[in-house]
């Protein structure tokens, strides 16, 4: 007991430490919490202590994303960072960020820090790891998945929603740790809480079990009794006191987000029995303790990992494992046909295509937010079956109404990978999951999200319901691939290429009307060119007059506008993905705007704000730049200046205005 005491102490010194020299971070949760990871870490987590990116690893995440010096502490003493990364701590290149970030430091599971999210990230991962057990058996698949959260993390809703899944699909292997120092940043919890979280959790289907949070025989027997259960994802409740063992500043709020004063660090580390005058200082028998089980881990990931080569010896299992792990085989996918000129919505396109692509690719799993029919989700779903207790093959994940828990759901399940995850609602409801988007993007995960009724041709649903800044919206997440597909062939080859991306997540934003699908002649062209995310889709016979630029549902539009700008010489450039496009040479890209004195135009179904990029500051941006309204698509467009017959107008009269000037 006295060596754990001892380890302890001087773990929440070298906290104190790292977040002091910074002069920025988190002290105060960091200390409250370290009771419970410090045994998790060094009793019960499996890990290969020289391989971060062990498969069957248990992962941990903190979604408590502030605590990260307790994070970094702890990976120093696995061995995964340097004492020079403590040091470093929140200054800029380094590998300990002021939150954790996945892509940048080993051992880090989960960007964290927007609250909420990791406690969402982590039923993602749980799902993940039933899915990947039931397909390639448990010899190969059996982790747990560990989480600690704090006060904050369960007030924000998307943590609930994703806990009342995880209950619902009896996630057994996820455990989560609740630190409840009953602090946060502006005072005491109580100021603004009563929730009766026991009470709730298990309203929710969870084992919830109640412990002293700095009583380690407690914490030990809640963490054994939540492995033991397997039919249910637990909570444990950890009473604890927030920056426990500080002299004088035990339970103050001030601590939260704070560096403690110096005066404090020296007193604590007096109080604690260490010398006040060493700073980052871990003595070798407390990291030697700590290390203890090491050997005995690194046996348990070898011998996994040869258990997992003779297993791929089988061609059978390694068929079943490159189906998760290998490249998508594209080439395996019997894509639908489209009939030339008819009219198909391009959400109708992808729900044919997204069956298609299901067949040959058994990782590609996810769901709808409660819209399966409108969503065009529905037959994927009838032909695997919804995910849960009874069925952990199941692909199709029944979100409910629950945009945004989707979104970190579906990150926790890429971050944990083997699968490719997808999530469907409308266009409009993107600001629900927008901050999960945000993540995803930040975290280069290969997420699709599905978006369909793109615009105020939703039509009678009214204005709550049509997006009219969400696409351009979308548009400025960094690292975010936004697809807006003309019509069903340009949908398909979206598709393609989303299935290609490894480190980017993609929105597929689709039509709720149908639209024509393009003539035959055109479909080499247009599958040369959405791979590029810009190309000409109809040249002028000669020096172009006007050069209309449209994504989507307008790409048509502008092919019939073109009809009644008869005797000028038009070209058309559609632009289904503008990061793609920005991302070719610069001499395709002028091939394709075509800096040649035209007129030039945009043409979307949404605001106009960022299209002068491409028309420049004397072109014509023609868009909703309004909220819309309830009525039938067709005399929407009329009200909203986007028919044929208005655009074309329009057109005339700029070039006359141009040539008057």
């Amino acid at each position: 007991m006295m060596k754990t005491t001892q380890a302890i102490n001087e773990i929440k010194a070298l906290i104190m430490d790292t977040v002091r020299k910074a002069n920025s971070g988190h002290t105060g949760g960091a200390l409250s919490s370290i009771d419970f990871a410090y045994i998790l870490f060094k009793e019960v987590l499996n890990y290969d202590p020289d391989d971060p990116g062990w498969l069957n690893r248990d992962r941990f995440l903190l979604s408590a994303g502030h605590e990260s010096a307790l994070l970094y502490v702890l990976l120093y003493l696995v061995g995964y960072l340097e004492m020079e990364d403590l040091l470093d701590f929140r200054q800029l290149g380094s590998r300990t960020p002021g939150h954790p970030e996945a892509h940048l430091t080993p051992g880090v599971e989960a960007t964290t820090g927007p609250l909420g999210q990791g406690v969402a990230m982590a039923v993602g991962m749980a799902v993940a790891e039933e899915m990947l057990r039931a397909n390639l058996g448990d010899a190969v698949m059996d982790h747990a998945t560990y989480c600690l959260c704090g006060d904050g993390d369960l007030q924000e809703p998307v943590a609930l929603g994703a806990a009342a899944l995880a209950g619902h699909w009896r996630l057994g292997s996820l455990v989560m740790y609740y630190d409840c120092n009953e602090v946060q940043i502006s005072g005491r919890t109580d100021r603004v809480d009563s929730t009766i979280i026991d009470q709730v959790f298990k309203g929710f289907g969870w084992q919830v079990l109640e412990v002293d949070g700095h009583d380690h025989q407690a914490i030990s027997e809640a963490i054994s009794a939540s492995r033991g259960n397997t039919e249910q994802p637990s909570l444990i409740i950890g009473h604890t006191i927030m920056a426990h063992g500080a002299a004088t500043m035990e339970g103050s709020p001030d601590t939260h987000g704070a560096p403690l004063p110096p005066e404090e660090i020296a007193a604590t580390k007096s109080k604690l029995g260490l010398d006040p005058e060493k700073t980052f200082h871990l003595s070798p028998e407390v990291l030697d303790a700590f290390r203890q089980r090491q050997p005995e881990l690194r046996e348990q990931a070898a011998g996994w990992k040869t258990m997992l080569s003779k297993r791929q010896g089988d061609a059978e299992f390694k068929a079943v494992w490159d189906s998760y792990f290998g490249t998508a085989q594209l080439d395996a996918v019997e894509w639908p046909g489209f009939e030339p000129g008819a009219g198909v919505a391009t959400r109708k396109a992808f729900g044919m295509v997204l069956e298609a692509a299901a067949v040959a690719l058994p990782n590609l799993v996810g769901g709808s937010a409660d819209l399966e029919p409108s969503n065009n989700t529905a037959g994927f779903a009838n032909a695997y079956g919804d995910f849960g207790s009874g069925h952990r093959k199941g692909r199709s994940l029944a979100y409910g109404v629950r945009e945004f828990p989707m979104g970190a759901i579906n990150n926790g399940i890429a971050l944990h990978g083997g699968l490719r995850p997808f999530g469907a609602t409308f266009l409009v409801f993107s600001d629900y999951e927008r901050p999960a988007i945000r993540l995803r993007a930040l975290q280069r995960l290969p997420v699709m999200g599905v978006y369909t009724h793109d615009s105020i041709f939703v039509g009678e649903d009214g204005p709550t319901h049509q997006p009219t800044e969400h696409i351009m919206a979308l548009r400025q997440i960094p690292n975010l691939l936004v697809f807006r597909p003309a019509d069903a062939i340009e949908t398909q080859v979206c598709m393609e290429m989303i299935i290609r991306e490894t480190d980017r997540p993609s929105a597929l934003l689709l039509t709720r009307q149908a639209v024509p699908v393009m003539p035959l002649d055109l479909h080499p062209v247009v599958r040369d060119g959405v791979p590029r995310g810009g190309y000409v889709l109809q040249d002028s016979p000669g020096s172009a007059q006007v050069t209309i630029f449209a994504a989507g549902s307008e790409v048509s539009l502008a092919l019939a506008v073109c009809e009644l700008l008869d005797g000028l010489a038009v070209r058309i450039v559609s632009l289904p993905c503008w990061e793609l496009f920005l991302e070719q040479s610069p001499d395709y890209q002028r091939k394709i705007l075509g800096f040649d004195g035209s007129l030039r135009v945009s043409l979307e179904a949404g605001t106009t704000l960022g299209w002068e990029h491409f028309t420049g500051h004397d072109g014509l941006n023609i868009g909703v730049d309004r909220f819309g309204a309830s009525g039938p698509a067709k005399e929407l467009a009329a009200e909203v200046g986007l028919t044929d017959q208005q655009v074309a107008d329009r057109i005339r009269k700029a070039l006359r205005d141009s040539n008057a000037g």
